[in-house]
């Protein structure tokens, strides 16, 4: 029996985002041991499902009664971090959803469980697995791009809608002002710059031009950008929008020495590159698609075609690939604790830059803790 086999695995925030991981864990030979749920409708609709597996209303229950040897945790945001430490101080390895913390505070002590504990932490930014940002990394590491200095990321996803369906994000995400969901932008950025982290940022608004369902401002602005400055010295530009009417929209751009890339703007179409050494003149621009079969890792093609019946155009099942790989002992964990810090601290401290109207602020690191 492998070791995978021989792992007990739990899954919390079962009725929701956990759900969509079920299939995935079990069809890398993951036993499926425990559920967790509030709604007890949900929960048993789960375990149905799943072959009954021990099912548990309370998360504490579930670690204190149930024996688990790691856990996916898909519960709202708030509950994140205290949730992943419970687990860490069990012995449990987690791999948790973004973002991994909603206060400095919880990320602190999120850090010092990860150092007191023999667990595996790994966070599960999807963004960063995405097919066209897997293949811009790449590019990046056989040195395609020259030295990366400039990106921009968006995320624009109007939720207003969702807010009243789920509390928790009327009282976080758009509940409170800055950047408050900035991983999906500065997870994959962080990978075309290898090395390098943010260490200052500045954040402003573009104000407030909706109301909720009773008529109330949302605290968050329309629109937020952070400005960040990196240790090299370089620069990126985050957008973070959940509330502008408009389409939905991820949006990537990188500027190296030798070459650029501008993530596709409509669905459907591929983004496009720019690189000196493949160019065949100064203005013209490649489909990225076109790079795919020379450049895409083994890796990710030898999963390909059960990565496409997965969700987010695959890259969920690339997570699960990443932490199973982790816990197998065959690779490190891609997104540890410090680099998840990497990804959610600047969002963190954009909330107080853009109380300051727009300061710049230090960015800690999180390896200083």
């Amino acid at each position: 029996m492998g070791v995978l086999e021989r792992l007990n695995l739990g899954i919390a925030g079962v009725g929701g985002r956990g759900r969509s991981f079920l299939t995935i864990c079990q069809s890398f030979g993951m036993r499926v041991h425990a559920l967790c749920d509030t709604d007890p409708g949900r929960l048993s609709a789960a375990a149905e499902l799943y072959g009954r597996p021990e099912c548990f209303a309370s998360f504490a229950d579930m670690l204190e009664r149930s024996h688990i040897d790691a856990i996916y945790i898909g519960t709202p945001m708030p509950l994140h971090a205290e949730q992943s430490i419970e687990a860490l101080e069990h012995g449990v390895h987690v791999l948790c959803e973004v973002t991994p913390a909603v206060t400095l505070d919880e990320c602190r002590r999120l850090v010092h469980a990860c150092a007191h504990s023999q667990a595996l932490y790994m966070c599960a930014e999807n963004c960063n697995l995405m097919q066209p940002n897997v293949l811009i990394a790449e590019l990046v590491r056989r040195g395609a791009f020259g030295t990366t200095y400039y990106a921009e990321g968006e995320y624009l996803h109007e939720l207003r809608d969702l807010n009243e369906r789920t509390p928790w994000r009327r009282q976080w995400q758009t509940g409170v002002n800055g950047i408050t969901y900035g991983t999906h932008n500065l997870g994959p950025i962080l990978r075309w710059m290898p090395g390098d982290r943010v260490v200052e940022i500045c954040c402003a608004g573009s104000g407030h031009h909706y109301v909720d369902a009773h008529g109330k401002a949302y605290e968050n602005e329309d629109s937020c950008v952070m400005l960040c400055r990196l240790r090299s010295g370089g620069l990126v530009k985050v957008r973070v929008d959940m509330l502008s009417n408009r389409p939905y929209g991820l949006y990537y751009r990188l500027q190296g020495t030798e070459g650029a890339y501008e993530s596709a703007r409509v669905p459907g179409e591929a983004g496009q590159v720019w690189l000196r050494g493949r160019a065949v003149n100064e203005h013209s621009w490649t489909s990225l698609a076109d790079l795919a079969n020379e450049y895409m890792p083994d890796w990710w093609n030898q999963h390909a075609d059960a990565a496409a019946l997965t969700g987010h155009d695959g890259s969920d099942y690339f997570v699960i690939y990443n932490f199973v790989q982790a816990l197998a002992g065959q690779a490190v964990v891609p997104l540890g604790i410090h680099e998840t810090m990497d990804m959610a601290l600047p969002g963190l401290v954009s909330q107080q830059s853009i109380a300051q109207n727009g300061v710049w602020l230090k960015v800690p690191d999180s390896r200083d803790w």
